[in-house]
Formats: structure tokens, sequence, C-alpha cells
């Protein structure tokens, strides 16, 4: 993480503003300004404001940073306190409102180049990916691990003696 902006008690609800995080992230915050300001929702207009600050902010802390290699690395919008009011209802009765808020966290990072072995171009891989690829141990995924499970061979034989069981007392 380079730097982080987050904007509190914002009058949004949470759910709202989540459905404009796929729409940027993984971006430049550059290009996802301009991405949001095409986007007719309301909680674009504090994404734009979150992704300025945090801008700014990198460049506050880092000295000469290109504003191109940065990318959103994490953009999370959590609840905050709910404004509880009360509403007339049938027979009587009051219904509650909750006007809610949210906590909103725009996270950039560095696109660092990496250079792969061989004639190939620069391939540019995020510090995230590069932890990744080191990580030893996991098991295998897709459709090729599935078909080497242990379980599927141990049912497979004990069909197989089932059958030649079955076989056996009808002989005699």
């Amino acid at each position: 993480m380079i730097t982080k902006a987050v904007l509190r008690y914002i009058r949004i609800t949470p759910r709202k503003f989540r459905q404009i995080i796929p729409l940027v992230k993984g971006k430049n915050p550059e290009d996802a300004i301009i991405i949001l300001t095409s986007v007719k929702k309301g909680a674009s207009k504090y994404g734009i404001d979150l992704l300025k600050a945090a801008i700014s902010n990198a460049k506050r802390k880092r000295q000469g940073i290109d504003v191109s290699s940065l990318y959103i690395s994490k953009m999370i919008a959590d609840c905050g306190p709910q404004l509880k009011r009360f509403r007339a209802a049938s027979m009587g009765r009051a219904t509650m409102i909750r006007k809610r808020t949210s906590h909103l966290t725009v996270e950039l990072d560095e696109r660092m180049p990496v250079k792969e072995e061989g004639p190939k171009q620069a391939k540019e891989k995020t510090l995230h990916e590069k932890d990744h690829a080191k990580a030893k141990g996991h098991p295998p995924h897709g459709p090729a691990a599935d078909s080497e499970k242990p379980m599927a061979s141990k049912r497979a034989k004990a069909k197989d003696s089932v059958k030649s069981e079955s076989g056996k007392k009808g002989k005699e």
C-alpha cells in the first residue's frame, strides 16, 4: 500500500457505493475518475472525491511519484452508524426508518515492471501478484485436480468389489 484515503460518516448506504467498486478496482486512479464521471450514480460523486484525496496523499507522501504507475488495490465501503427515525404506520403503530451511513476507504499501490526470462516484453506485475506467485504448497485447482481425488478411486474400487461379490453369489 502506497497510500490510502478514508471518508467517514458519508450519508449513502454502503450497498449503493459497492455497486461502483467493480467498475474502478484495479484501474489507474485518473482513469477511474473519468469512468466515475460518466456513471449516473450518486455514489460516483463520493468515489471521485475519495480518489482525488488518495492521489494528493500519494503525491504528498512520496515526492516525485508518477501517478500513472498507481492503481486502485483496495476499495471498501463499510457500514457507519445508522440514524434512526420513526414513521407513522397503520393502526396507530410506528415503524423505524434506518438512515444508513458509510465509511469509505481506498488504497493505492504502485505497479512495478518485472522482466521475465527470454525475449518477451516486460510484464507489469503488482506486489500482491509477486507474493502470490512465491507462495508454495497450495492445493491444485481446476478440473484436472478434481479427477485426481483419492475419494473417486476409492469409490470405484468399492463398486468393483461389490460387483465381484454379487457375481460370486449368483454362481453358487
